[in-house]
């Protein structure tokens, strides 16, 4: 081969592996206009994937208050009165485009999770005692939160997250009251009612205290406080991803 054929066959490799180069170093398409939205507005409680978090998952098909698109343009514009969701102020096309980025969310498959349902909710009645505290389907305690339809609220991360270490993110609405009568007595519990002269605690065991303040010595409002115990280290792994599992499937009423 000649020195000449050489070079040129040299520069040809060179040239096309450059090429090669500068396409695969090409960026990534800029996110639609309605991923930026959600990824400023909404990720933050539903996750960058629509995976969930301290609110609902979106990578799902369906969507308990969103079943069309107008109501799911609703929801995203109005909020959903009684819960974390709140409203925005978005133009009737942001709102299109944000739902359109929504569903293809939801026709995403979501990952698997681990765990055992059936094994979790024996372990929620048994080992976890949570049963005490929680509702499901009208049974159980009332003192904390009801948990009929968590799973549809709530991601499977965040409900391990809140089993070992409860403080993290308080039920909205949940304020925790300690008090003591001039008489010595001590109630703690969560905040049922309150006005200027009086008000009414729910202890741990579903009991209704009504107190009036000028007969008591002490008053602390703790709001972000959380009454539940870590169950860290109570549970096993393989437990909490049973209990995880039977969490998630709780969806309510369709």
């Amino acid at each position: 081969m000649s020195h000449r054929r050489g070079r040129i066959l040299f520069g040809s490799v060179l040239t096309a592996a450059l090429l090669t180069t500068h396409v695969t170093a090409q960026p990534s398409a800029a996110p639609s206009v309605g991923e930026g939205l959600y990824l400023s507005q909404c990720s933050y409680c539903h996750g960058k994937d629509g995976e969930g978090g301290r609110g609902a998952t979106l990578a799902r098909p369906t969507l308990r208050h969103a079943a069309d698109q107008a109501a799911l343009r609703a929801v995203i514009g109005r909020g959903i009165a009684g819960t974390d969701m709140p409203g925005t102020r978005l133009s009737e096309a942001e709102l299109e485009q944000v739902a359109d980025h929504v569903r293809r969310l939801g026709r995403r498959t979501p990952p698997p999770q681990p765990g055992n349902p059936t094994r979790g909710e024996q372990a929620y009645q048994t080992k976890g005692t949570c049963a005490r505290c929680h509702t499901i389907d009208g049974r159980g305690g009332s003192f904390g939160p009801d948990l009929t339809d968590i799973g549809a609220a709530r991601s499977p991360a965040y409900l391990r997250a809140s089993v070992v270490d409860p403080g993290v993110d308080v039920a909205r609405g949940f304020v925790f009251i300690r008090a003591v009568t001039k008489m010595g007595d001590r109630i703690t519990g969560g905040r049922v009612n309150e006005d200027t002269f009086s008000v009414q605690v729910r202890d741990a065991g579903g009991i209704v205290h009504s107190l009036w303040k000028a007969e008591l010595s002490e008053m602390r409002v703790e709001p972000g406080t959380s009454p539940m115990p870590s169950y860290r280290g109570a549970f096993s792994d393989t437990e909490l991803d049973d209990l995880v599992a039977y969490l998630s499937g709780l969806r309510g009423t369709p």
